[in-house]
């Protein structure tokens, strides 16, 4: 166990009360990234991995949130986006690599406006594109987060150790909750390097919403158990077929 803190929360924080709270004018990219997960991508993950879920009541429980994640796949984020309603999809950003999700025009426009990801330098870094800047001014302005602390796909089911970014964010923007997810199979149905999925079964284990305290270093830890908690499944959280609502 870590001995960093973390308090589970059944409301929302002040920032989450700002976020559910957060309206405005949808824009053509939010229209098109509604009728996109509508139309297409939760039939294909129903369908083609039938997707399961644990926990899916955590995800009401909070309002703004920052969702960690374990990461071995594309279907990752995909995945974890799907399950949210569909308005609520324009206030979520996945945080992604622009070295590789901006490489050209093509995929710039196509990542943005299917997953709306906020794209931050992973070198070359300046005080202009600095990440923590950018995914604080995220949180500040209502935005949730999607992070993968492990910082890059892996090539395997193991998880890679945590790195320290989210802590880093959580001391700047504190009282946010932070929601722990486990990912199942994700990698086994689309590795890292090919672009067809294969039709495996696929699962997405939540956690209840915390606070986390502590030191930075302490905080990491304690993210890390979280998610790698989440690995065996819990006997109190019952799966259920992901019905895409």
């Amino acid at each position: 166990m870590s001995s960093g803190s973390q308090k589970q929360t059944t409301e929302a924080s002040e920032p989450g009360a700002r976020s559910a709270t957060l309206r405005r004018r949808l824009t053509f990219r939010d229209i098109a990234q509604m009728f996109f997960y509508a139309l297409l991508i939760k039939p294909f993950l129903n369908l083609f991995i039938g997707l399961r879920v644990r926990g899916r009541e955590h995800l009401s429980q909070a309002g703004q949130f920052i969702l960690v994640a374990n990461h071995s796949s594309h279907l990752d984020t995909v995945s974890l986006l799907s399950l949210f309603p569909l308005t609520r999809l324009p206030y979520i950003r996945p945080v992604a690599a622009a070295d590789y999700f901006e490489r050209n025009r093509f995929v710039s426009l196509a990542t943005k406006t299917i997953f709306n990801i906020l794209p931050i330098a992973r070198t070359g870094i300046t005080t202009e594109n600095n990440p923590l800047r950018r995914m604080q001014a995220a949180l500040e302005a209502g935005e949730s987060l999607i992070i993968f602390p492990e910082g890059t796909r892996g090539t395997s089911e193991e998880m890679g150790p945590f790195r320290s970014g989210v802590a880093h964010l959580l001391a700047k923007t504190p009282g946010v909750p932070v929601i722990p997810a486990y990912l199942v199979n994700m990698g086994r149905s689309l590795p890292k390097g090919e672009f067809v999925p294969v039709p495996i079964f696929c699962e997405v284990r939540l956690g209840a919403p915390r606070v986390m305290e502590g030191t930075r270093s302490e905080i990491t830890r304690a993210l890390e158990d979280a998610v790698r908690e989440l690995k065996e499944p819990g006997l109190t959280a019952k799966a259920t077929t992901d019905e895409h609502r």
